[in-house]
Parts: structure tokens; C-alpha cells; sequence
């Protein structure tokens, strides 16, 4: 019989732990992967070893082998999540937001923004860690971004429905906030909003529009 740590059992005893076992094993995927962004932001991905990960987490070697069969799976496994967990904080701004298309692309922008300096380890693993790590992932992550906003103004999801290239504009987006992230300043994310709703209309209404609405955000 494997055990599992003093800690998810919390007083029950080894047949009638307090916690269900979906629960503990929920619980302990979260801690890996918390322990994974941790590190990666400590040490990079490639400084980060498994040991590195249990450690932190404080499950077993055979716990973090139960959850992931190697240390790459557990890192596209944490990029998942929080982009997923991005996608909800988009989803929840765009709910919360005014009914016109630029007041969407404001809130969410700032929703963003907010989230990934709340969450500077994540926010590292996904803007500095993922391209070198996980290549795949990142054109999923950019047509999120470009998708979401190609729907928040209602235009086609093709090159003809912008002025000008929204992959360019995803790139100095990208660009942008890496800079920061890479700094250290991850908490100085929110400041960039005007930047940000500059970016990401300019391709869709052109310089001037995207300025106004720029302005509107400081």
C-alpha cells in the first residue's frame, strides 16, 4: 500500500482519511505544479529538477511520477492550466465589461494584465520559459490572444479583416511584456495598459482609433 503524506490525511486515519482521495490527488497536482513555476522562475526550467520539485512540493518522487511521467509533461501541464486559468479571467472581464466592443478590449486587457502580475512565477514560466521549453504550445497561446480579440470586435479570423498584420501586433505584445517579466518587474505589468489596448487595436482600427482608446485607459 502506498501512503500518502501525513498532510492530506490531516488526522483521518491510513483506511479512513478525512480528505476523499479525488480531492488529495487534486491537491497534490496543484502543489507539483505551484512547485514547478516556483523553480522555473528561481532557476529555469533547465536548473529545475525533479528533486527541486518534490522538495518544494513536499510529495514523494513515486507521488510526482503518479501525476506526470517526466518533468516536460509536468511543465506543459502548468502552462495549461494557467493559460486556461487566463482564458477565464477573460471570459469574466468581457462578462463584467460594457456593452461596446473597445470598452471589452479595455477590460480585458487590464483583467489580464492584473492576473499576470499577480502570478509573477507563472507569468515568467509562460512568457520566458514556454517558447524555449514547449515551442507547441506557443502558437495555441497566440491564437488565443489574437482570437479573443479578433471576437471582441466581430471581424473575421483572417488576415483581410485588419489594417495591418494582428501577428505583429502579438509580437510586440509579447515582446513587451517579456521585457518586464525578464526584469523583474512583473508587478509594474498594470502600468502597460495603455500600451497594451494601443497594441492590440492598432491592426483592427488604425493609429488614430487606437491612440483614442489608448488614452481613455490612463
Amino acid at each position: 500500500m502506498t501512503l500518502e503524506p501525513k498532510s492530506l490525511r490531516e488526522g483521518g486515519g491510513i483506511l479512513t482519511p478525512s480528505i476523499p482521495w479525488d480531492i488529495a490527488m487534486r491537491n497534490q497536482r496543484e502543489r507539483i505544479l505551484l512547485a514547478l513555476a516556483e523553480n522555473c522562475a528561481e532557476k529555469t526550467f533547465v536548473g529545475t529538477t525533479i528533486a527541486d520539485i518534490v522538495g518544494t512540493a513536499s510529495v514523494s518522487r513515486a507521488t510526482f511520477y503518479k501525476h506526470f511521467a517526466n518533468k516536460t509533461i509536468c511543465f506543459r501541464a502548468a502552462a495549461d492550466d494557467f493559460l486556461a486559468e487566463l482564458q477565464h479571467t477573460v471570459k469574466e472581464a468581457r462578462a463584467n465589461a460594457d456593452s461596446s466592443e473597445s470598452d471589452r478590449i479595455r477590460s480585458v486587457a487590464a483583467a489580464l494584465l492584473d492576473q499576470l502580475a499577480a502570478k509573477p512565477d507563472w507569468t515568467k514560466l509562460l512568457l520566458v520559459e514556454l517558447p524555449s521549453v514547449d515551442p507547441e504550445i506557443v502558437p495555441r497561446y497566440r491564437r488565443l490572444i489574437i482570437d479573443a480579440l479578433e471576437r471582441e470586435l466581430d471581424v473575421a479570423a483572417s488576415s483581410d479583416s485588419a489594417v495591418a498584420d494582428p501577428e505583429i501586433a502579438f509580437g510586440r505584445f509579447k515582446v513587451l511584456l517579456t521585457g518586464y517579466v525578464a526584469a523583474g518587474e512583473v508587478e509594474r505589468l498594470p502600468a502597460l495598459l495603455p500600451e497594451l489596448v494601443y497594441i492590440a487595436l492598432l491592426p483592427y482600427m488604425g493609429q488614430d482609433s487606437a491612440l483614442e482608446q489608448a488614452q481613455l485607459t490612463i
